[in-house]
């Protein structure tokens, strides 16, 4: 059994640097910011508003932001297969027993042991990015802060990942269709994780305050109120000692819901283009896309867990003797179930960025239409395109699995159609 164990994973270890090296070709002769020839030496082109050492830092920066993003995922695979096929799994398990431990202590330590190597042998890529990142002068973030924001991490995780196995692992001890009670709590849970995330979980990372321009705040909470949004502050958050990147988003779900501003779009647009930006995360509210979001949510979990579930009892079945799990409930299984929650998040990542891109449409959309111009949309797109170095029109592949909002290109080519509708 062992030697059959260690064949398999040198066939892991193998198709992981086959895959490797294959990404990294793809991400290399992938050039980035190529547009079509409808939109060269237009607003939308990058060769008319990046310099050439821009351009050029562009294309290197995104290759490898390319990479370190399809390496995220089977890196976290191998990881979990290490755990399983080596026997690290059961050794933990097995080593708890034997000191006598009650399950209410082994549990805890043994999540505590599965995400702390998780964390550990995930770290190098996290290195990498954050590294690269650095040198391009896109994250500002000292090490020091860095580090203490990968152990918040680590510790919001763990507490997550324990409470939520620890109730998964009984229920399914309970026997019967345990995936669709899994479900049925987990729409509570996201409902909850939703509303608590900018009250207590972000202020965790980042320091949140009232906006302090007052006079731009009220120029907000007018398009609030003409949008029949009541609103009655615009929340700021310091984000430049940690980056250069430009953003803002809205989050939360009924009295938690949040407006933000990083104060770095603060200092580097002027306010019209900010105002789009409000116009923008407006859209999302009055369209509701947040509580859309909730029931994508649920039934994302829906899809996961059905799926899931039967994977997890089969592969446990046919394969649970070979790693030492002793059946469905028994925690060595742990690595298998988040195994199996991340390569199906990995797969619905094209139909999940595709809802995300389409209701990111909606609000640009949106915010033109409330603005009632395009004017500072383009400079906007550009300015942003410019401090984060991203690709304007990234390949299709990367669009399905990483683009969450549509390209720079795209959003600009709708800010000068609108422009010239509006002309006529």
């Amino acid at each position: 059994m062992y030697s059959r164990q260690k064949s398999i994973l040198k066939s892991v270890l193998v198709l992981f640097v086959l895959y490797a090296v294959a990404m990294a070709v793809f991400a290399w002769y992938t050039s980035p910011n190529n547009v079509p020839s409808a939109y060269q030496g237009t607003a939308a082109d990058p060769a008319t508003f990046f310099t050439p050492g821009q351009l050029h830092d562009s294309q290197t920066l995104n290759a490898a932001r390319v990479w370190i993003f399809f390496m995220s995922a089977p890196w976290e695979w191998l990881i979990y297969v290490l755990l399983l096929a080596g026997g690290l799994s059961r050794y933990w398990r097995d080593a708890l027993e034997r000191r006598g431990l009650p399950i209410y202590i082994r549990f805890p330590l043994f999540v505590l042991l599965v995400q702390g190597a998780s964390f550990l042998l995930y770290m190098p890529l996290r290195i990498i990015g954050y590294s690269l990142s650095r040198s391009y002068g896109i994250t500002t973030q000292p090490v020091s802060g860095w580090i203490r924001d990968k152990l918040v991490d680590f510790g919001i995780g763990y507490v997550i990942m324990l409470a939520v196995s620890a109730v998964a692992f009984w229920i399914i001890s309970r026997g019967g269709r345990w995936w669709l009670k899994l479900w049925l709590l987990s729409i509570p849970f996201t409902v909850f994780m939703m509303y608590v995330q900018p009250v207590i979980i972000d202020p965790l990372y980042n320091d949140y305050y009232r906006l302090k321009d007052p006079v731009l705040e009220k120029h907000i909470l007018d398009l609030a109120k003409r949008a029949d949004i009541p609103a009655d502050r615009v929340y700021e958050v310091d984000m430049s000692t940690k980056t250069n990147a430009l953003n803002a988003y809205v989050t939360g779900l009924g009295s938690s819901l949040r407006i933000v501003l990083w104060d770095t779009t603060l200092k580097k647009l002027d306010e019209k283009e900010i105002l789009l930006i409000m116009a923008h995360e407006m859209g999302h509210y009055v369209k509701h896309h947040l509580e859309w979001s909730a029931v994508g949510a649920v039934g994302g979990s829906f899809v996961l867990l059905s799926v899931g579930g039967w994977l997890y009892a089969r592969i446990a079945r046919r394969r649970g003797a070979g790693w030492g799990i002793r059946g469905p409930s028994d925690m060595a299984a742990l690595p298998l179930a988040l195994l199996l929650m991340s390569v199906i998040s990995f797969a619905s990542l094209p139909v999940s960025n595709a809802i995300s891109r389409n209701a990111e449409s909606a609000a640009d959309a949106y915010a033109l239409k409330l603005i009632g111009s395009a004017e500072g949309s383009v400079t906007m797109d550009q300015t942003m395109a410019i401090v984060s170095l991203s690709d304007m029109n990234p390949p299709l592949l990367v669009k399905w699995f990483r683009s969450t909002h549509p390209s720079d290109m795209e959003r600009i080519v709708k800010a000068l159609e609108f422009e010239k509708q509006h002309e006529q």
